[in-house]
């Protein structure tokens, strides 16, 4: 997880570094596809503030807190941000769950248009480089060249969470 903690106003100690990094760890790290998250913490007129960003995926979530302790205003934002992100995690596990059985074997009716073509370029990488580059992405899925077989593949996530390969097979 990649976090960008900024200070305004107030001296960024290594103490309060350590101190943010480890809550939102502790609040953040349950979450699979949190691609970066930003922490701003200041001083306005005597009050301390904490704000976080958090891109998770597709989408962005954000909370503010103001205290008159940094520390309280960290735990506050954190508070928020974790409601946000359990609400979040839920949402996708419930629409997980509520997946009906398509039959795929009826004939498709009607025309097949395509909203996006993209040309993206292909690297040669191993499985695991190509997992670390589509979580970083926060994509579902990504195409590779396998450095071992010079083959292009495709790397998934899986429902529960692991991982799986298509591979070209020749028929």
């Amino acid at each position: 997880m990649n976090i960008h903690i900024v200070g305004r106003k107030i001296k960024l100690t290594q103490a309060i570094k350590d101190f943010i990094e480890s809550k939102v760890n502790n609040v953040l790290g349950y979450i699979n596809n949190l691609v970066w998250t930003q922490v701003t913490v200041g001083v306005d007129k005597k009050q301390h503030y904490a704000e976080i960003v958090a891109h998770i995926g597709h989408q962005t979530i954000k909370a503010t807190a103001i205290s008159d302790d940094l520390y309280s205003a960290v735990d506050l934002v954190l508070d928020k941000i974790e409601k946000q992100a359990k609400k979040y995690k839920e949402k996708i596990v419930d629409s997980r769950k509520n997946v009906e059985e398509v039959e795929y074997t009826s004939p498709i009716v009607g025309d097949i248009r395509f909203s996006v073509i993209k040309s993206v370029p292909v690297k040669p990488m191993t499985k695991e480089e190509a997992v670390i580059e589509m979580e970083r992405l926060g994509y579902n899925f990504w195409l590779f060249y396998d450095k071992e077989t010079n083959q292009p593949q495709v790397v998934f996530r899986r429902l529960d969470n692991t991982y799986g390969i298509l591979q070209p097979v020749k028929k």
